[in-house]
């Protein structure tokens, strides 16, 4: 990076950075809260995945189910590896916090962070048996592809190609949930308990990709740590998932 252009105007600019020797301390802090709200995500999410293995009502789906629940960790563990590099303890972080606790099932939290973690709201919300589970994997796993879309352009370079090489497994992640919830409304009594279950979920999810102009957005694009704003996030992510409702009829 030139010495003369202020790091703001060469990050705008797209320029990326590489190591934490010539990271300044607003960046460092703006890049770890990203990072530890994705650790933190992901391990919540897999904990909560984990408790529904034993209710999936076939081999392959329990395959299926494991295989979310090994990979979501293993993401948690390539962005924590990262964090790691600028000091955090990796041993003690995987311990830390309690990953399956859970708020109430009526509770409405919003988009507010809970407890001592960095977890996004969503993930606090516990899951109602696997048809619960398989629903609420098939709304946050297509919002999260759409989340890692716009992470992957993240101005650390090495937590870019982390995010990059994560998003296809979450992708897959999403498909497998979509192939699950094809069996379930195969039949009216199931396509009845799955709509339900989308009308929780749905603005659940759609409260994870924060408020609308949001002033922490706004820092964060100055650094080059974001790219796109959360309405527009959400926006595609409607567009995306709203069709495969409407093809399974389970708009809500």
């Amino acid at each position: 990076m030139s010495d003369t252009i202020p790091i703001e105007d060469y990050l705008a600019e797209g320029g990326v950075l590489s190591s934490p020797d010539n990271v300044p301390p607003r960046y460092r802090g703006e890049l770890l809260r990203l990072m530890a709200s994705f650790v933190d995500s992901a391990l919540a999410g897999s904990a909560g995945f984990a408790d529904t293995i034993n209710d999936a009502p076939g081999i392959q789906e329990r395959i299926s189910a494991a295989r979310i629940v090994l990979e979501k960790t293993d993401h948690a563990g390539q962005v924590l590896k990262i964090m790691e590099t600028f000091g955090a303890d990796g041993g003690r972080y995987a311990v830390h916090h309690p990953w399956a606790a859970r708020v109430s099932r009526e509770a409405d939290i919003g988009a507010a962070r809970q407890g001592g973690d960095m977890r996004l709201s969503v993930f606090h919300y516990p899951l109602n048996g696997w048809l619960d589970a398989v629903v609420m994997n098939v709304l946050m796993g297509r919002a999260s592809a759409v989340q890692l879309k716009e992470l992957s352009r993240v101005s650390y370079q090495p937590l870019a190609d982390v995010f990059r090489a994560i998003l296809p497994r979450e992708e897959r992640h999403a498909e497998l949930g979509i192939t699950g919830l094809a069996r379930i409304v195969s039949d009216e009594e199931g396509r009845t308990a799955a709509r339900a279950s989308v009308a929780y979920w749905y603005p659940r999810v759609a409260a994870s990709f924060g408020h609308s102009a949001s002033t922490r957005f706004e820092t964060q694009s100055r650094f080059g740590l974001r790219h796109t704003s959360n309405e527009t996030l959400l926006a595609q992510w409607q567009a995306e998932i709203d069709p495969q409702l409407a093809a399974l009829r389970l708009n809500p």
